[in-house]
């Protein structure tokens, strides 16, 4: 009876100290944790997490919140927990400066790349993420990409020729009714698969393959369910049997494996002489960064995995932001007549300098295509420590007082709304929700001074900013320019359905546009042969 007695009475003692530590431990948090307002959460279990997967939703709350609560706030999410929403300029640029080291890629993200694509350089953090870009960078430069150019023009005439065929069946109407989303996504596998991994695809020459498949599927509208929802919390729900993540584990061996046997066939040319000397090509460069060993190149799991994410990022993003290109287009016909004159006016192939400097129409075009469409919605990242984060402006905080910067303990995930951001009415003008090229000529870029802090290209967030700022943009860029030069000098674009079709975004990892209301992720435009 006195053992049971004094085992009860240890137990209460354990139970006492655990409370206390317990308390000192939130008193302590509270003392370093700048009490930010916030809105309420609609529910204890998701907070706002399944309402925010809406992007057209989630745009217009990012920006009435940042009026309500100030440019820096939380938003409850799962279980009561809260992230932080940065949407102050000068909040954003102290974050990029520490992205990677401060701020590392949340345990549900490193868990989801990692599955996806291995742990290549959007899996990395710190000193490995540094490693493995330099061992890139050089694949990416101006001087690499200006010799790939033709390469996009290749792949755009290919299209020109199999749309020509299409017109020719429909000899009534001259016009014919195409998914300009499936052959933007075959043009964007066709130039990475050459461009980058020294492999042609054929998808523009009708070639059916499973790395096609996959990718397309990867990219279609899907329902996300609840458990994914919880995993951000939870990241150990990812090690169910779900659906989702099987078919994630199947992308990755598809992918995996294409890119190994390029791999192979490329060291064993290389190991024959059949290589060229001093091979610049991205694959050349990761085997010669295998060879210097991991702690100065990469280990050859690693060569695998940056293979795999180059065909990934490079095939979602571009072909996304180009359909949405043709949408924009359809939809705005003085658009597309002012920008198919410049590009008749100019030539029939312009070099990669051509594209960056003397087609001023369409770089506008293409900055305003990605300022309103950006493929990555908003990131995430967790505080590897405790934070000061300075202020454009003071905040009212919680407690009803001023600060000129928020102080976040280690653990908080801070979240940048990368497409909230781009349609700022605070950031862009009365008219940032509208396409509208015009703005990116001098003197009319709306209210520049609020930007002038970000550091992004052309001040937008769509390629981030900072350490992980997009390593391939420079091949986005002159592949995007490339393919609507050729495209939009011969044909004229229009809405299949009339111009009262709405297009939005669908739900997935890179959400695509579809036609609203429609469960399919394609993206029909009525197409003709533009005539003199």
């Amino acid at each position: 009876m006195a053992l049971l007695q004094s085992s009860t009475t240890l137990v209460a003692v354990v139970i006492l100290a655990s409370l206390y530590l317990l308390q000192v431990y939130r008193r302590k948090q509270r003392t370093t944790r700048t009490p930010i307002r916030g809105p309420q959460s609609p529910g204890w279990v998701f907070g706002f997490a399944k309402i925010l997967l809406n992007s057209t939703a989630t745009t217009e709350l990012y920006e009435r919140w940042a009026r309500e609560y100030g440019p820096v706030y939380k938003v409850p999410d799962i279980f009561g927990r809260s992230r932080v929403i940065l949407w102050d300029p000068k909040a954003i640029s102290h974050f990029f400066a520490r992205d990677t080291w401060l701020y590392n890629q949340t345990p549900f993200s490193k868990i989801v790349i990692r599955t996806t694509i291995g742990r290549g350089v959007l899996w990395a953090d710190g000193e490995s993420h540094k490693r493995q870009r330099k061992a890139l960078n050089p694949a990416f430069t101006a001087a690499a990409i200006r010799s790939l150019t033709s390469v996009f023009h290749d792949a755009a005439h290919k299209t020109v020729i199999a749309w020509d065929r299409e017109i020719e069946l429909n000899q009534r109407t001259h016009c014919a009714v195409i998914d300009v989303q499936q052959w933007m996504n075959h043009i964007s596998l066709d130039s990475a698969g050459i461009a980058l991994l020294s492999h042609d695809f054929g998808a523009l020459d009708g070639n059916d393959s499973d790395v096609a498949h996959v990718l397309n599927a990867f990219g279609s509208p899907t329902k996300i369910s609840n458990l994914i929802i919880l995993a951000q919390s939870f990241p150990s729900i990812l090690k169910l049997p779900l659906p989702r993540i099987r078919f994630t584990q199947k992308l990755r061996l598809i992918v995996g494996k294409i890119c190994q046997e390029m791999l192979s066939r490329t060291r064993k040319e290389k190991d024959t002489g059949g290589a060229k000397q001093g091979d610049k090509s991205c694959l050349g460069l990761l085997l010669k960064a295998e060879e210097s060993g991991e702690s100065a190149g990469l280990t050859p799991q690693e060569v695998l995995d940056e293979a795999s994410v180059l065909l990934l990022a490079s095939f979602e993003t571009t072909s996304v932001s180009m359909t949405w290109a043709l949408v924009e287009l359809a939809q705005n016909p003085d658009i597309q007549k002012k920008l198919r004159n410049e590009c008749l006016e100019f030539g029939p192939t312009p070099s990669y300098d051509d594209l960056t400097n003397k087609l001023p129409y369409l770089d506008a075009v293409v900055n305003e295509v990605l300022r309103l469409h950006a493929s990555v919605k908003e990131i995430s990242r967790s505080a590897t420590q405790e934070d000061v984060i300075p202020l454009s402006e003071p905040l009212r905080t919680a407690a009803g007082n001023f600060t000129e910067s928020i102080c976040i303990p280690k653990g908080t995930v801070v979240v940048v709304p990368f497409a909230a951001l781009n349609c700022s009415v605070s950031l862009w003008g009365p008219d940032a929700k509208a396409f509208k090229p015009s703005r990116w000529f001098e003197g009319d870029e709306g209210t520049l001074g609020a930007r002038e802090t970000l550091h992004g290209y052309r001040r937008l967030m769509t390629f981030g900013d900072g350490a992980r700022m997009c390593l391939g943009r420079l091949f986005a860029l002159a592949e995007f320019k490339a393919v609507l030069f050729v495209l939009v000098r011969n044909f004229v674009f229009e809405m299949a359905d009339g111009p009262g079709v709405q297009i939005v975004d669908g739900l997935g990892t890179i959400p695509r546009p579809k036609v609203a209301g429609s469960e399919a992720g394609s993206v029909p435009l009525q197409v003709r042969r533009y005539e003199v």
